[in-house]
């Protein structure tokens, strides 16, 4: 079996329906969770009502996304379990998510699935039927734009028609549905901090690559996505300020010499 981590900042009703859809899940009582609680004000969150084989919630301070992954992990791993799967708070599930995880990590060590907008939380509000809510897609495997210092997903805002229905290597996998297990975290080591939110899950994919691990898009894993609900919404103040931070900060790790110094000027250069 596999851990399931979440963070909670400020939105437990977020997180109550997180755990509420995992419980319709198909042997949902198997699933065992572990929630960092990096909320600046804790509101008590129930449990008892949840039959999964464990849910643990730990009041965490609030050092970030990774920070909250790499506890998840631990105390994961002190109870012998060497597979960990992240999920942003702000989705629910397909039926058979757990089994598709499961059957993923047979033959894998790191992947993601695929993520479809919730209904209502698509970017482009009018240019869908109504018949094609629920079908959108938010990520189909990513790509990374180096010139722009950009992590793209691909399929973004297409209603889906079974064009990304195969499993195939990708080039980012987001970590808004990210899985991996002991053997890449002991050979690349936690999640880097520094990111505090944002481009953390870029930076773990770079460092998993480069160490010959092969980042797999599954189709058959399905979540639904309430869009950048946790850090206030698409163009919040917080969104804004860390994911131009840290795409600086990728972009100087690890993009061509060229993009680099576009970066530095772009970053000490005022605009005009």
């Amino acid at each position: 079996m596999f851990g399931i981590i979440t963070i909670n900042y400020n939105q437990p009703q977020l997180t109550k329906e997180f755990l509420d859809s995992l419980g319709m899940v198909e042997n949902a009582n198997q699933a065992m969770v572990y929630i960092a609680d990096v909320s600046t004000n804790k509101e008590k969150i129930e449990t008892k009502k949840y039959s999964f084989k464990s849910l643990k919630i730990i009041n965490e301070k609030n050092g970030g996304y990774a920070y909250g992954i790499n506890q998840g992990v631990r105390y994961f791993l002190s109870l012998g379990i060497d597979k960990f799967c992240v999920l942003n708070n702000d989705i629910s599930f397909d039926k058979n998510f757990l089994s598709q995880v499961e059957k993923c990590f047979y033959e894998n060590h790191i992947f993601g699935g695929k993520i479809y907008y919730a209904p209502g939380f698509e970017y482009h509000k009018t240019r869908y039927k109504e018949s094609d809510l629920g079908k959108v897609i938010w990520y189909a495997g990513g790509i990374n734009d180096w010139t722009n210092v950009y992590t793209k997903h691909r399929g973004v805002d297409e209603v889906d028609h079974g064009q990304y229905d195969k499993r195939a290597e990708t080039d980012f996998i987001t970590g808004c549905l990210f899985c991996f297990d002991k053997q890449v975290w002991n050979d690349i080591g936690p999640w880097d901090e520094k990111y505090f939110l944002y481009y953390e899950d870029g930076d773990y994919c770079e460092r998993a690559k480069r160490k010959g691990f092969k980042l797999i898009y599954d189709p058959k894993i399905i979540i639904w996505h309430k869009v950048s609900q946790s850090t206030g919404g698409s163009g919040s103040s917080i969104h804004q300020k860390y994911q131009t931070i840290n795409r600086i900060r990728f972009g100087l790790k690890y993009a061509p010499l060229k993009t680099k110094i576009h970066l530095i000027k772009e970053k000490i250069l005022p605009k005009t």
